[in-house]
């Protein structure tokens, strides 16, 4: 696979954006937003797991996968740097972020479990990341009438996810990770991931004083329900991860790589000169 690269967005994250900033969609913009409030965290457990990971692994395996983890770390801080950007503007906005501290919490009660448990997390979660992001670049619609700064927000970090996908599966099968818990935690992180998700946009509705209007919903129905919406058309990726045989680098991420060479001007190399 090619190297991971740590990027810079070129964009400016202080100017505040409305409630409703994804297109004046209510429905969109509070699930993209509640998306964001998972990411800090997340990101933040993804990078420890896989540090934590690479660490248990034997000399030679881990010289081998170290610049790999380094590339996948950067870009993950990256991202939780930016969204936390992202978030505070929502939190000045009156939104509340109760996903967050219940995630942490969860994360704490189970800090005693095998690293091979969290590795495992890990990359279901990625996995999952990385039908969306695959869903996102099928879909620009999902963020029609969203201002460009943002638009380059998202498709940057879909890009990312695509790109490092199989990073954390790798360190996984390293350490000698069996399959039977590999679907077992696909399962359980998806089941955790939809009610995090759906409590935290149902929130963010309420806040936003659209949850009972008719046109929230059926723009809800529209974004996952459809036949090729977010969840009904992910069905056949998501089962992709049940095959015993199964490994990231499987899935096509052709259309994330040439968006990152499209947009190469929307950011910056860290370390190298733009």
């Amino acid at each position: 696979m090619s190297p991971l690269v740590v990027r810079k967005l070129l964009i400016d994250m202080s100017a505040p954006f409305p409630a409703r900033w994804n297109g004046g969609d209510a429905f969109r913009s509070a699930f993209f937003s509640a998306l964001s409030m998972s990411f800090p965290v997340g990101e933040q457990y993804f990078i420890d797991s896989v540090r934590a990971g690479l660490k248990e692994l034997p000399e030679e395996q881990r010289q081998r996968l170290a610049h790999e983890v380094q590339g996948f770390v950067g870009q993950e801080a990256t991202h939780r740097r930016i969204h936390a950007l992202f978030n505070g503007h929502l939190q000045t906005m009156g939104f509340v972020n109760t996903l967050e501290p219940r995630a942490a919490r969860r994360m704490q009660h189970n800090a005693y479990r095998d690293v091979r448990i969290h590795v495992a997390a890990t990359a279901a979660t990625e996995h999952i990341t990385a039908m969306f992001a695959d869903w996102m670049f099928r879909h620009p619609e999902a963020l029609e009438g969203c201002e460009p700064r943002l638009q380059t927000l998202w498709m940057w970090h879909a890009a990312e996810e695509a790109e490092h996908c199989s990073t954390a599966y790798d360190i996984y099968l390293a350490l000698g990770g069996n399959y039977a818990w590999r679907v077992r935690m696909l399962r359980y992180i998806t089941t955790l991931f939809a009610l995090d998700i759906t409590r935290q946009t149902i929130r963010n509705l309420w806040h936003d004083g659209s949850l009972f209007h008719w046109s929230t919903w059926k723009s809800a129905a529209q974004l996952l329900f459809t036949n090729d919406g977010m969840i009904r058309g992910n069905c056949a990726m998501w089962r992709a991860y049940l095959a015993p045989d199964f490994h990231p680098r499987q899935q096509d991420t052709s259309m994330s790589a040439q968006w990152l060479r499209d947009n190469a001007d929307r950011y910056a190399l860290v370390g190298q000169s733009a």
